[in-house]
């Protein structure tokens, strides 16, 4: 463990001065927790120990004075469900208004993960949130690495549908820190009706942490293993005349780690996120906020696979690119005000305006490349029906490059890659609710409107060059030690350029009909036009010029206008107050662009593709409300997805691809007994391409190979649990267990017996430990051990063919310790 936890870092400082200060103590007398604002325990901010925080505390420290037994009382009752007992796992309603009813009487599959939930996991960002969590979603990775994290829900893509707050995050980018998320609320099941164009697989939604009408300061001090050091606050001040309701928030992070078990990768960053709402409590509230994050990483692209199996011998510690032209910068900073008014409790209004900058740098190799085992032979992936077109490896008469005398590697493919990019969004949403009676029937009705407008910004290049524009060989090294330091020249040449945007207007309207005490009907769509204008700049390098690169010269602008219409219906039936059944049918409208980070080159004159799902579950409370049961089973028909024409007079793409994902998934959370508390989740996935090739290519070589085949990255069984269990006042001791079955390397699935388990990426299953003592009513320390029994498995898949690609291993067992306290 390292000496130094924090870190000589001005927020450290402050912190450290904070926590002895005699106006914090002083504070802390009067200091209570967050109200509930309706997600149950995301409402306490940033939690604490969950040791120190059970609803049977009061009860059991009968020594305390009557003004803390008063002060304990009130944080029970900022923290308990209508029955009195603190249910952390819990939530009971969606942060966004367009649900009208909680999530119990809600006709589709939604996950919320607390914040108290990710605080005892140990979580810190999105993709790890999701991996522990939530099933039926497995990661990619970009082309060259450059795009971030690359999501896929149930088996279809889902990297631009992460939103901020109920606005979407479109950037390709790797989401990183929660240390300002109240809560990760996941819709599985196609939903662009709620949040826009795509939404295939479904939608992600970070929601923020923002002021309450309580004072609490919570501070974390952490170190551990693969130099983990990590600090964060979380302080919530009610400020001025109490009449008009002020409160602040400030939210700070400071952190770095590296991985267990991976060599050079690191992660730096810091965050702050201050807000302020003045009206709480009244019929008039005004919410500001600010969010800054800046990270500097080494970034891990894994570890190359050939023939669709990783490469004997190398191990998951070896990183196959260089420490000193790898880099990743990323710089969000965002400003967001909410104003919500109520008419009265029937009629209420919501705005929600919010400005960001995101910026992203990154310079990156992947691991492909040149892979020999032995001289003599053909290099790993090496197509053997030609190889006298082919290099041998170090053999008499073959080119030198590949040395002699044992394994090398050579890189090659998307190494050196730059890609520098910038988005700026500025979005605003008006939602109205109106609670209404026509007849004998009760009404909810939402119905509001969306504007954004996002600008893009993209320069690309390559730096593998000699100063004068000339190309070399990479000089090949050892496969089981690689080299991570770059000694050959490097000379960065920017020759792509593009610019962007992106105009979204939408309107919409939601309406609940509630017939009687048992029966639902509900209704929404959503009507939206997206445009898309996007033109490229290229430049040639011309070696031995002066300069080597050439003048930038503009591309074909590419522009796509479409109009797409989105729906969802419903019906809920509810044998008891305590539990609903229902169904569900919906549908999700994709663009040729939906985003502005790339071109629609081969797809910008094609119609939107269009997903539909239709949905049967069931969601009950039990034990008084304390425990929520979720069960459901699904079919996703994809009607229609780009593939090649097939027709050399037609270039671009047609709308004749065709898939299927058939699923259930099954769900439980909150508190079985005051002590024992769990969170669960499993999901069964079966998936199928239906068409995989245009009509005219079927109708002229009868030919789809791909037909039949299941989805690339869909496992078919994946789940999760999380348990912990309070065995004396002071200690708690937790579980968490994650597994995802096999998936297939791409859709061109085997059909041979021989290469049958070479395109299947195993599966597997990691085991999670915490530990934690309370010291007291203000400390406790807390033990999380991941990867428990040091499981070596794969978190991230690039999509590989027999010669190249990668995969992300995951982190060997790592322990961190972390210092809580509360006040």
């Amino acid at each position: 463990m390292t000496e130094r936890p924090c870190g000589l870092t001005p927020l450290c400082a402050a912190m450290l001065i904070a926590l002895i200060s005699p106006a914090t103590a002083l504070a802390s007398e009067a200091a209570g927790f967050p109200a509930d604002d309706g997600n149950s325990a995301e409402a306490t901010g940033s939690p604490g120990s969950v040791a120190a925080m059970s609803g049977a505390d009061v009860a059991m420290d009968p020594d305390q004075d009557k003004d803390e037994k008063d002060r304990k009382k009130a944080v029970q009752l900022q923290k308990v469900d209508v029955n009195g007992v603190y249910v952390p796992y819990k939530s009971d309603q969606a942060s966004s208004p367009k649900y009208t009813e909680n999530l119990r009487d809600t006709a589709q599959t939604l996950t919320v993960i607390t914040a108290d939930l990710m605080q005892q996991e140990g979580t810190l960002m999105l993709r790890d949130v999701l991996r522990q969590n939530v099933p039926g979603i497995t990661f990619g990775a970009g082309e060259g690495g450059s795009y971030g994290d690359s999501l896929n829900i149930r088996g279809f893509a889902s990297t631009n549908d992460v939103q901020l707050d109920g606005v979407r995050q479109s950037a390709n980018t790797t989401h990183t820190d929660i240390f300002d998320t109240q809560a990760v609320e996941v819709v599985q099941g196609v939903s662009s009706v709620y949040s826009g164009a795509g939404a295939l697989g479904g939608t992600i939604n970070y929601v923020s942490k923002l002021p309450q009408a309580a004072n609490f300061a919570n501070f974390s001090l952490g170190a551990g293993m693969a130099d983990y050091q990590r600090a964060t606050a979380d302080i919530n001040r009610q400020i001025g005349d109490p009449d008009l309701g002020m409160a602040f928030r400030l939210n700070a992070m400071v952190h770095k780690n590296g991985v267990e078990d991976r060599d050079v990768t690191s992660y730096s960053r810091n965050g702050i996120a201050p807000s302020f709402t003045i009206g709480q409590g009244t019929p008039t509230r005004l919410t500001l906020s600010y969010y800054h994050e800046h990270d500097r990483n080494i970034p891990e692209y894994g570890i190359p696979l050939r023939n669709f199996q990783t490469v004997p011998g190398v191990t998951r510690n070896e990183y196959f690119g260089f420490r000193n032209i790898d880099k990743e910068k990323i710089k969000d900073d965002a400003f967001t005000a909410i104003l919500d008014h109520d008419f009265s409790d029937e009629l209420k209004i919501r705005n929600l305006l919010r400005w960001e900058n995101y910026y992203r740098y990154s310079i990156t190799d992947a691991a492909e490349g040149r892979v020999c085992l032995a001289p003599g032979q053909y290099p790993l992936g090496t197509n053997l029906q030609a190889p006298g077109t082919t290099l041998k490896c170090g053999a008499t008469g073959a080119s030198p490059l590949e040395g002699v005398g044992g394994p090398t590697y050579t890189p090659g493919g998307p190494i050196g890659n730059l890609r520098d990019t910038f988005n700026k969004i500025l979005a605003d949403q008006l939602d109205l609710t109106w609670k209404f009676r026509t007849g004998t029937f009760d009404n909810t009705l939402v119905a509001g409107g969306a504007v954004s407008q996002e600008k893009y910004h993209q320069n690309t290049g390559r730096g593998y060059y000699n100063a004068d524009g000339s190309t070399y060989l990479l000089t090949p090294q050892p496969l089981y030690a690689p080299s991570h330091t770059f000694l050959q020249p490097f000379n960065l040449f920017v020759t792509g350029k593009a610019d962007s945007k992106l105009d979204n207007a939408a309107v919409y309207a939601f309406d609940t009909i509630k017939f009687n005490e048992q029966w639902l009907l509900g209704f929404g769509a959503r009507e939206e036009h997206n445009k898309a204008t996007y033109v490229g700049y290229t430049a040639t390098i011309k070696a031995g010029n002066d300069p080597p690169l050439g003048a930038y010269v503009q591309g074909t602008p590419l522009v796509n206008d479409e109009n797409l219409f989105s729906y969802r219906a419903t019906l809920l039936y509810k044998p008891l107050e305590s539990g609903s059944i229902y169904l569900a049918l919906g549908n999700s409208k994709l663009p040729s662009t939906s985003t502005v980070n790339g071109s629609c080159s081969t797809s910008c004159n094609v119609a939107p593709q269009t997903a539909l799902t239709y949905e049967f579950g069931t969601k009950w409370d039990f034990l008084k409300d304390r425990l929520a049961f979720t069960a459901a089973i699904f079919r996703t028909d994809r009607t229609n997805y780009l593939v090649a024409s097939g027709d050399p007079t037609v270039p671009y793409q047609q709308l004749d691809g065709k898939a299927r994902v058939d699923g259930a998934q099954f769900g439980i959370a909150g508190t079985i007994t005051e002590n024992w508390m769990v969170f669960a989740n499993y999901a069964h996935l079966r998936s199928k391409v239906l068409q995989s090739v245009s009509d005219y290519t079927l109708q002229t070589t009868g030919v789809d190979a791909q037909k039949g085949n299941a989805l690339a990255n869909t496992p078919p069984d994946s789940g999760n649990v999380w348990t912990t269990y309070k065995f004396t006042r002071r200690f708690t001791l937790g579980y968490g267990f994650n597994f995802t079955s096999w998936v297939w390397a791409t859709a061109n699935n085997a059909t041979s017996t021989a290469i049958y388990n070479r395109v299947k990426v195993p599966g597997f299953g990691v085991s999670n430990l915490m530990a934690d003592y309370a010291v007291n009513e203000h400390i406790d320390v807390q033990l999380n051990v991941s990867n428990l029994f040091d499981k070596e498995y794969f978190t991230q898949l690039r999509t590989v063919s027999t010669t190249s690609g990668w995969v992300n291993p995951g982190a060997g067992r790592t322990a961190i310790l972390s210092l809580n306290l509360k006040y």
